[in-house]
């Protein structure tokens, strides 16, 4: 997809005027929070695996060519074929190559990031090879002609009303008589149509939450069974992983296991964890013939050694954007490109630079929820800062934003200019408010027009401070 991360303030307006995508919205914000925190206290020690799970991280990181190097060997005496792409034009070629080889006419697809970051739906259309996505979420979006606007629910955006419509419109054979008012209306007509397409795909492409170096095996996690049909059925199975997903043993991915389906969907695990190691074996009843694993590079290896490394733990669990009140506000369509919501305002800038998605780190409040549910312990807002510093640094912040820092550096190294001013400012705030709280604000708007904002009550803090008898610094000259 081509970005529009640029567009960010005009994508999340028109989202705020989306009434069906606010009701949606709405819809997500309790289940994902409430869940990931009833399975978090289930377990004491919670805390203590999110550590656990951040230092193996840490580790694997610190050596990832050697961790790399033994995949690729395992793999490869399992009987897989193992490619590496640095760029992703690279990754889309070697997919497209071996499906040429195999002259496959269809291809069935898992949920994958990967193949969204590279553009493949794309690239498989334009070579004339048909696709269908496997995951209901991503079935669903594909119907409508969308991206995913979420990493693990693709298509948390999207009202039942609107599914029944889409598959009215697409699948020809439904008559006005057939009931698709429930959910299960609508999962048993998905089940009906992508069960013929797993028999007759030429090929079978699933993503990989793990690459372990110990066995070569890869590891995806699903809750619809729809990525074993998908790597098992078809002859020739493709992995597509970027190089932070390797593990070093089975126990690793298992420790990491631990706190992604807890994070993610408030599951203690996910239904289907499937572990694949090369192709089938003589005395095995399934498999694909053919099993590859392309492994893209695209960037990353250029944040190792960075104060961006940590962003490379990131394991698409979703718990920042389930979390994280701009994202509850506009969805994921409004940032533009693969990745929505803190993570995504800390990958999207890295991959396209600020100059593209410079908007992304300033659309956040800061209130560190993204931080404190991350189950890798990534600190996203303190990646966000950097590239706010970057895009200033680069004169890139608009000229408003770059006068009001200004401003705000005038007055705050002035203490009794900031002091009056504040006073003043409460004042105004509470003679203007109505019922405790700003329906209009100057140079607020963008609040206002779609939230209260509340009017300041009682002294403020530096009142208060002299007011027990706290010390003041001399005042500045």
């Amino acid at each position: 997809m081509d970005p529009t991360s640029h567009q960010f303030k005009e994508n999340a307006k028109q989202a705020l005027s989306n009434d069906n995508l606010q009701s949606a919205l709405a819809q997500m914000k309790v289940g994902f929070v409430e869940r990931r925190r009833e399975a978090a206290e289930k377990i004491p020690e919670f805390d203590r695996l999110r550590d656990q799970a951040r230092d193996l991280k840490n580790h694997t990181l610190a050596n990832l060519d050697r961790y790399l190097e033994r995949y690729e060997r395992k793999a490869i005496e399992a009987g897989a074929h193992v490619h590496w792409a640095e760029t992703a034009a690279e990754a889309r070629k070697i997919i497209l190559d071996i499906c040429r080889q195999k002259q496959a006419k269809l291809v069935t697809k898992g949920k994958s990031m990967i193949a969204e970051e590279i553009a493949l739906n794309e690239a498989l259309e334009a070579d004339g090879i048909s696709r269908v996505e496997t995951d209901l979420g991503e079935y669903i979006v594909q119907l409508r002609n969308e991206p995913p606007s979420h990493i693990i629910a693709p298509a948390v955006h999207v009202l039942r009303e609107e599914v029944e419509e889409a598959f009215r419109e697409e699948h020809t054979h439904l008559d006005d008589a057939r009931r698709l008012s429930e959910p299960s209306d609508l999962l048993n007509e998905a089940r009906a149509i992508l069960r013929e397409k797993y028999s007759e795909a030429d090929v079978g492409i699933t993503g990989a939450n793990f690459l372990i170096a110990e066995t070569g095996s890869s590891v995806i996690v699903t809750n619809e069974g729809n990525g074993d049909l998908t790597q098992t059925l078809a002859k020739t199975h493709i992995v597509i992983a970027s190089i932070e997903k390797v593990v070093p043993t089975l126990e690793d991915a298992s420790s990491i296991l631990r706190v992604l389906a807890r994070s993610a969907t408030g599951q203690e695990f996910t239904a289907y964890t499937t572990f694949t190691t090369g192709p089938r074996r003589p005395e095995d009843t399934d498999g694909p013939e053919d099993y590859h694993v392309v492994i893209l590079d695209n960037g990353r290896s250029d944040l190792l050694g960075t104060e961006f490394q940590d962003a490379l733990r990131c394991i698409r669990c979703g718990a920042c954007m389930n979390h994280c009140p701009v994202y509850h506000a506009v969805g994921g369509h409004s940032y533009g490109w693969v990745y929505p919501g803190p993570i995504g305002s800390v990958l999207t800038p890295t991959f396209l630079g600020v100059a593209e998605a410079g908007h992304l780190p300033n659309a956040s409040t800061f209130c560190g929820r993204c931080e404190d549910v991350c189950p890798m312990r990534i600190p996203l807002p303190k990646m966000m800062r950097h590239y706010r510093q970057e895009e200033f640094d680069k004169g890139l912040a608009p000229p408003a934003a770059r006068f009001g820092l200004d401003l705000w550096r005038f007055a705050a190294t002035k203490p009794r200019l900031y002091r009056l001013g504040t006073r003043v400012a409460s004042w105004a705030m509470r003679l203007a408010a109505r019922g405790g709280s700003l329906r209009k604000a100057p140079l607020a708007s963008g609040w206002t027009d779609h939230r209260d904002m509340a009017a300041p009550t009682g002294a403020s803090f530096q009142d208060q401070w002299s007011a027990r008898g706290g010390r003041r610094r001399p005042s500045a000259r």
